[in-house]
């Protein structure tokens, strides 16, 4: 069946559910150490909270909380959070206390087949460049470059 609702249907990722053991350390964690802004923090009961809050300039928030998922704490890998400039991004989170990865990036570019090379790419590509970081639990961040020249 091909209606022009099922066709041409409009979809937006606005939230993301992250498993974890600590509430209120990984709140922390996100908030103070990697910046991303406190939305909700709602608990009507001991069983239940949620807690939500986006990264600066984000369409997509972030979710934690108590009695939200049964994934376990940490399983969730590579969340892609686009920087426009890696290298001053990565600084920051360092400052901050965050452990972050080293920066890496494709080779070769042209014909990527998976391989990387350590440091920012050569002349700063689009999707080109990253860098990794986990939370307390281990839920993986990837960071990557785009729009570099563009600022």
């Amino acid at each position: 069946m091909n209606t022009p609702s099922a066709t041409h249907m409009k979809a937006s990722v606005e939230v993301i559910t992250l498993p974890v053991s600590d509430v209120d350390r990984t709140l922390q964690f996100y908030v103070d150490k990697v910046g991303f802004t406190l939305d909700v923090d709602y608990a009507p009961n001991n069983a239940f909270r949620v807690v939500q809050f986006t990264p600066p300039g984000s369409g997509c928030s972030v979710q934690i909380g108590r009695g939200i998922t049964d994934a376990p704490a940490g399983s969730v890998r590579n969340i892609y959070l686009v920087v426009t400039d890696l290298e001053a991004v990565r600084s920051r989170l360092l400052e901050r206390g965050v452990d972050i990865g080293d920066i890496r990036h494709k080779t070769p570019i042209d014909a990527w087949d998976g391989g990387f090379a350590p440091g920012l790419d050569p002349v700063r590509r689009d999707y080109a460049s990253f860098a990794d970081f986990s939370d307390p639990d281990g839920n993986r961040w990837v960071l990557q470059e785009r729009g570099y020249r563009d600022v």
